[in-house]
């Protein structure tokens, strides 16, 4: 375990639990379900870092994202081959939040929407030309003074499984 763990709260866990199987390659490290299927605790490895989840529980002041409306964080991936694994998630069921593009400041990076509200951010470090990376930093900072934010698409919607 790493000094920080990420806990997700999502409705229908079981089914998350597979989806992040087929989308990040997951690992099962453990599964705590109920009789009625929900998951009181399960727990999963993507490359070298663990993370846990749980079903939303009436009375809890924890939410799953369909519950809330939205999400507040976006879980990131570095890897070395991101347009596979970006391929790869969207396979399995993912939104694009935000296109997969070279970035001004030397990665190729884009982020997605899980089917259970949860962000998720992907990037790889890429070589860029000193030029390339300050014209698209010039680009950027020019949507940022219109207000606009870099690969901004219509966002999907938050919905149960």
């Amino acid at each position: 375990m790493r000094t920080i763990t990420p806990h997700l709260v999502i409705k229908g866990a079981s089914q998350a639990l597979e989806f992040y199987k087929k989308a990040f390659s997951a690992k099962e490290l453990e599964k705590a379900p109920l009789p009625d299927g929900k998951l009181m605790h399960a727990s999963i490895k993507i490359g070298d870092s663990v993370v846990m989840m749980a079903d939303e529980f009436p009375g809890s002041n924890m939410k799953a994202p369909d519950s809330a409306g939205t999400t507040t964080v976006a879980l990131h991936i570095y890897t070395k081959n991101v347009d596979k694994l970006w391929q790869q998630a969207l396979d399995a069921g993912a939104k694009i939040a935000m296109p997969l593009e070279n970035q001004f400041w030397g990665e190729r990076f884009g982020q997605l929407l899980d089917p259970f509200g949860h962000q998720w951010s992907m990037s790889q470090r890429i070589k860029m030309s000193p030029k390339e990376m300050k014209e698209k930093e010039q680009q950027a900072m020019a949507m940022f003074s219109k207000g606009e934010h870099l690969g901004k698409s219509e966002a999907p919607q938050i919905s149960a499984p």
